[in-house]
């Protein structure tokens, strides 16, 4: 069971604004708070299953295609933090917009932590295995509307209560899905940079002259 003890703030400060953001007293406590109340109403869930996307249908576009190049099968996965957290968020945005902000940013975070968790499992359930990064519809050419199938062959609906909208936007907003490539044999840990992102135009990581590092 993955669990979401404490959040990593620094991170939480590159999505408020990037390196540029300058700590103070003030901030610390705004995040202290917002922290305390996100860990609390935070309901972590998280599903994944090791498949062959060829047969289920999940190759398609240039960019996963190249992704998972080399790898004998896949693991799909979907992770959420819950519907409380959305709720919080919305409550602030009504009654403290900043709080609202950080509280966004953390729950960022926290649902990072609960895939980087999810992908240490799979590390090591397959070990002697060469895992690919996760790659989430969205990303280059990769279908958004591939949302719904991952959801579908993770059951996740049912087990976890994660579903997706007539737009294949994720809700609760604050969930991801993704898929990893497994291998018998080193592969190239590619990463997909700014130019197959879908967040490129609007990224302001990428405005500011910086990365978010994926």
């Amino acid at each position: 069971m993955i669990a979401l003890k404490e959040l990593n703030r620094a991170e939480a400060v590159r999505y408020l604004g990037g390196r540029g953001v300058e700590m103070n007293g003030a901030m610390e406590s705004l995040l202290d708070v917002c922290e305390r109340e996100l860990l609390s109403a935070a309901a972590p869930k998280y599903l994944y299953r090791e498949l062959d996307p060829t047969e289920h249908g999940l190759i398609v576009g240039e960019s996963v295609a190249a992704h998972l190049s080399g790898c004998n099968s896949a693991v799909i996965c979907c992770a959420t933090v819950g519907a409380p957290v959305d709720r919080l968020i919305r409550t602030a945005q009504v009654t403290d917009m900043a709080k609202a902000v950080v509280l966004d940013a953390l729950a960022g975070v926290a649902v990072e932590q609960l895939c980087r968790g999810i992908d240490e499992l799979v590390a090591a359930e397959h070990e002697g295995s060469y895992l690919t990064y996760r790659f989430s519809p969205g990303y280059g050419d990769y279908p958004l509307e591939l949302q719904s199938e991952f959801l579908r062959l993770l059951d996740a609906p049912r087990k976890i209560g994660l579903c997706v909208t007539d737009s294949f936007l994720l809700t609760p907003a604050k969930s991801v899905t993704a898929i990893t490539g497994l291998s018998d044999k080193p592969i190239e840990r590619r990463r997909s940079g700014c130019q197959s992102c879908n967040m490129r135009d609007k990224c302001k990581f990428r405005k500011a002259g910086d990365r978010c590092e994926f």
